[in-house]
């Protein structure tokens, strides 16, 4: 469902730009979100969508790319009228993290894709090259897998550091074969202290969209069930799943028309 690929690899550059040979303050602020360049990308963005009738400086995606990374800044787009400089902390400027528009119909707001998820997804589909399948040692709901990392090579479990409560964060694999960040542990905190008004059916995810300024990307759709708790809501993925495999058909038998 998520063309994820051709982001991946530009990530993943991003990635190893951070370990060079930067001051510790430098460092720092490549991989810290800064309330301030968020704000001078929300003015740019929003001058921007003034002098041009409502448009959006983001770049080109597939229709089927996961929402939390379709919408990506074009930081050539801004500068230098509207944007003096990229922010240190952007992968441009060898940072961890992509400036992304949330929502850019309406608010256009800008927010963050925390790249060490992509980091580690790149690194385990680079192991999985060696074997040609994911080895999986489980299921823990219907169609959600928990990846088997002694199989791939590895000695511990991979984790990513959660943007929100910094505890480690497990991937782990849908039936499609995709690698998600499994999100759980800082939804069920979220739940717990903010006591939001939600209900079963609900996409919880954007209770994180909205109390922080990173997203949380590479993720399943979240609801509580009955009593309140975060579960997977594998119905909806499915379905998203299902329709994209029916739009990719028709993008094909169009296309092989096309050539006839």
């Amino acid at each position: 469902m998520k063309k994820l690929s051709s982001f991946l690899l530009v990530f993943a550059t991003a990635i190893l730009l951070v370990g060079c040979a930067y001051p510790e303050d430098e460092k720092r602020a490549k991989v810290t979100p800064d309330v301030d360049q968020l704000a001078a990308v929300q003015r740019a963005v929003n001058e921007y969508r003034e002098a041009t009738g409502g448009l959006v400086p983001i770049k080109n995606s597939e229709l089927d790319t996961d929402i939390y990374i379709k919408y990506l800044i074009d930081f050539q787009k801004l500068m230098p009228k509207y944007l003096t400089t990229i922010p240190g902390n952007a992968y441009e400027k060898g940072g961890i993290y992509q400036y992304i528009i949330w929502d850019p119909e309406h608010e256009a707001t800008v927010k963050l894709v925390d790249l060490n998820a992509a980091e580690r997804i790149r690194e385990i589909g680079i192991r999985k090259l060696s074997t040609q399948y994911l080895p999986i040692k489980g299921s823990s709901s219907d169609n959600v897998y928990q990846i088997n990392y002694k199989d791939l090579g590895y000695k511990t479990d991979v984790t990513v550091k959660s943007p929100y409560s910094g505890v480690e964060l497990p991937l782990f694999m849908t039936g499609d074969g995709e690698l998600h960040v499994d999100y759980s542990v800082d939804l069920g905190q979220l739940l717990k202290e903010d006591k939001p008004d939600v209900k079963p059916g609900d996409d919880i995810r954007q209770l994180l969209v909205d109390k922080y300024p990173v997203v949380p990307a590479y993720s399943i759709p979240y609801t509580v069930d009955n009593n309140g708790e975060p579960v997977y809501d594998m119905e909806t993925y499915n379905a998203d799943v299902q329709k994209a495999k029916e739009r990719q058909k028709q993008e094909a038998e169009a296309a092989e028309k096309k050539e006839q």
